[in-house]
Parts: C-alpha cells; structure tokens; sequence
C-alpha cells in the first residue's frame, strides 16, 4: 500500500525518546477505546436472557437492546469520521469517550426497557465517534513505513479480537456479578481512558479543521446508512422479502443515491470521489464488510450452537471463545511483521482462506461434538485467519490517504466493518429458521464460509501486488 502518499503533506512529529514514548501512549489509548466499543458489540448478547428475566420484555423489544447500538454506531460511522478531519481527532475521541462512558452507566441504572433501549443508542453513537477519530490520531502520529504498519497492526489486533473477548466477559459476567456489569464495567474503564487521554493526546491543530461541512451529504448518507442497517435487522426478524423489508431497502438505496448525485456537485464533498479510486482501498473496504460479516456471523451461530445444542452454559460457551481470541491477538502481532514482508493480498488470501475452512469444518459438527476434536480446530483456523485480516485491512484502508482525510478513511473502514457485520448476522438468522435444529446450524455455517472466500477473491482481484503496495 502506498504508506507515502499517506505522509506527503506530513511531516512526523519529534523523533525524541520523550516523543516515541508519547507516540506509545497514543497507539495504548487508541487501542484500550477501540477494545471497550468492539467488546460492547457483543458482550450484551450473552446476557441477552438475564435482561429479559429481569426486565420482563418479549422477544420483539428485547432485539433492540442490540439494534439500537449497532444502528446508531453503523450509521453515524462515516458523518463522524469526517467531523474528526474537521474539528480534530482529539476533540472528537474525548467526546465519544465521554457520551460512551455515560451511556453505560445509564444502561447499567436502567429499570425499564425503553431507557436500557436508549442507553444502548446513545452508547452506539459514542462508539460512532470515537473509533474512527481512534485510527485517524494513529494516521496523523504514526510516520510512513515500519513504524506504522506496527501500531495499525496492534489496532487491528486489539479490535479484532474485542469481538470474540466480548463473548468471553459476557459469559463470566452474566454468571457471577449479573447483566447490570457489562455496562458498569465500561464506567472505570472510560473515565480512567478520558483522563489519560485528556493529560497525554497532543492537542488539535487549528490547520487540520475545515471551515465547512457538506451537510447536505452529511444527512443523506447518514439517514441511508440508518436504513440500511435497520433494514438488515428487521429483515432477520420479519424476513427478507416482506413488503416493509423491501420498502426499508429502497428507501435506503434512494437516499444513498441522492448523497451520490449530491457529492458529485458539492464543492466540499464530504466523500470526494478520489477517496474512491484508490484500488487498494476500495478493495479493503469491500473485503472489511465481507471479513466481519463472517467474523460476527461466526461468533453469533457459534454461541447459539454450544448453547442451544450442545447444553454449554453462557459463562462455558464464553470461555471457548478464549482459544479463538488468544488466537487472533497472536496471529496479528505476527501478521503486523509480514504485511509488510509479504503485501496486505497475501495476509488476506491467506486469512480469509483459514477462516473458510474453519466454517465449512463446523457445518458438518455432529450433534454430540466434542470441544476438543470438533469445535477447536476450527476455532483455532478462523483465529489465524482473522488475525492475518485485521492488519492488512486496516492498512489498505488507509492507503493514498492524506492527513487531512484520515478520519474520512478511517469512518469508511469502519462503516464497512460495522454494517458487514450487521448484514452476517442478518443472514445466518434467516438461514437459522429455515430447516431442522441442527441442519440449520449446518447451513448457517456454510453462509460463513461462503463470505469469507468472497472477501478472498475480492481480495485477490482487488488488491494491487506487494510492489505497488509498499511503492
């Protein structure tokens, strides 16, 4: 990828050892914000059943403990990205953390399920803000080369695995201290974060800010990223080819449209179209939304299928998730080394080619498979696999990207990342309900699969060689 053009207009910060350990507690602080948003993404579903308990709410109202999060978080990603090129990655980050941090601790309170709901929105659009601001303050600190091809690979590393580690707190928490404790546990953790990040980020500089924003843009693409995403949810619940699926779809697409034709006659688009004519980034993009839509769409069946068939506690079914999470840690802090030996492609062949064979491997699991000899193997395989995608992807995305379009990059990403995972789970519901108990696990599993060789080709078509990558 071409780290160059990332740095044509940046000259790096000092080169001091006070400096290098400045950048340090950067890279520490974008890392620990990241992890606490992935890890909320799936930490709720664990408890999922404790909240209904406890709150006494169907099935149709409890759904939206998870929608509301994912809906504001998917659909405020990009808006937010480009409000951190415009107003500073600083400003932007302590925000996000700030709304976060109070959000949960409004959640956690909670004693009714419309307040727990709007905790959870509100939660989504702290979240919205403060990764895309998290992997821009890398882009803006980080210099060209070794340097930041490491702390984007730890980037990787730390939001690819808060996923699965997610699974993993939910479990323990949902057995020992109760639901209430997976949001109260992001009140510490967030307000030590927004004081650390308050005493150690370097401050905003009045030249990265733009004098104005493409609201126009910002609306419309806005309201059909909101639709979509809602769209794919509703369509797990009220089926994919319902009149009020399809209406949520269209309008959508026409709202998506009109940001289109809207960006193509602004003067200061908030998408200018060279963001997208990068052939890396675009590939990664495109691979980003496939990756994590197998990635979540692995961890939701694989959670239902220990739990719902094979008889494992939540807390169990969280812990088996430990060997695919120390996986991926691993597995990235090794890939961080070789994308740049080897070129983002070849990571990506590699990954996505280990993750399809780790889901194809569980779509033929037996009724009575055992952890060991059946589940393991292929949660190792999709470990190695996902931890080889997260660095080249977050590198491809940043690839021809200048300063001052660093928090643009980083919200497309994202939005990818975000809304593919969305769209994975959507699917692999729909499949879930379509044939007998087991038979459907089976074929949800070969979805999985199925996505994962799509990002490969992607992949492998999309992305330009090692040596156009590293030019």
């Amino acid at each position: 990828m071409s780290n160059q053009a990332i740095d044509r207009n940046f000259t790096p910060r000092e080169r001091s050892p006070a400096t290098r350990a400045r950048r340090g507690l950067v890279l520490a602080l974008a890392c620990a914000a990241v992890a606490i948003v992935g890890i909320d993404v799936a930490i709720v579903n664990v408890a999922l059943a404790s909240i209904q308990h406890d709150l006494g709410v169907d099935h149709g109202t409890l759904q939206w403990v998870v929608v509301a999060y994912g809906l504001l978080l998917g659909g405020f990603l990009l808006l937010a990205g480009r409000i951190a090129d415009q107003f500073g990655q600083r400003r932007v980050f302590l925000t996000g953390i700030a709304i976060f941090t109070g959000a949960s601790l409004l959640a956690g309170i909670a004693e009714y399920a419309v307040l727990l709901i709007v905790a959870r929105g509100v939660q989504g659009l702290g979240a919205a803000l403060i990764v895309p601001a998290a992997l821009s303050l890398l882009a803006v600190t980080f210099a060209e080369g070794p340097e930041r091809d490491r702390a984007v690979g730890i980037f990787g590393a730390v939001d690819g695995v808060a996923a699965s580690a997610g699974v993993v707190g939910g479990g323990v928490l949902a057995a020992g201290l109760g639901w209430r404790w997976a949001f109260f546990i992001h009140v510490p953790v967030g307000t030590a974060l927004f004081v650390a990040s308050l005493m150690f980020l370097p401050g905003d500089r009045p030249d990265e800010r733009a004098s104005r924003l493409d609201v126009a843009g910002a609306v419309t693409v806005t309201s059909g990223l909101l639709a979509f995403v809602y769209a794919l949810h509703h369509a797990a619940s009220h089926g994919w080819f319902t009149w009020s699926t399809l209406a949520l779809f269209i309008a959508a697409v026409a709202l998506l449209a009109v940001f289109v034709r809207i960006e193509a006659r602004a003067v200061a688009p908030l998408v200018p179209a060279a963001m997208l004519r990068n052939r890396t980034r675009a590939a990664a993009n495109l691979t980003a939304f496939l990756a994590f839509s197998a990635l979540l769409a692995l961890i939701f069946i694989g959670s239902l299928l220990m739990q719902q068939v094979l008889g494992y506690s939540p807390a169990i079914a969280g812990l088996a998730w430990l060997a695919t999470t120390a996986t991926i840690f691993v597995t990235a802090m090794t890939g961080t080394r070789l994308v740049g030996r080897v070129g983002g492609r070849t990571l990506l062949i590699i990954g996505l080619s280990l993750v399809a064979v780790g889901a194809f491997w569980l779509a033929r699991v037996p009724r009575d498979a055992g952890y060991v000899t059946d589940l393991l193997p292929a949660f190792l395989l999709a470990g190695v696999g996902f931890g080889f995608c997260g660095p080249a992807l977050q590198l491809g995305a940043l690839s021809g990207v200048s300063r001052s379009d660093a928090g643009l990059a980083s919200g497309l990403v994202e939005t990818s990342r975000e809304i593919g995972g969305a769209a994975g789970v959507a699917a692999v519901t729909t499949v879930l309900v379509t044939g007998s108990e087991l038979d459907s696990f089976h074929a949800a599993f070969t979805v999985v699969g199925v996505l994962a060789v799509l990002g490969l080709v992607v992949a492998a078509t999309g992305y330009a060689g090692r040596e156009r990558e590293l030019a």
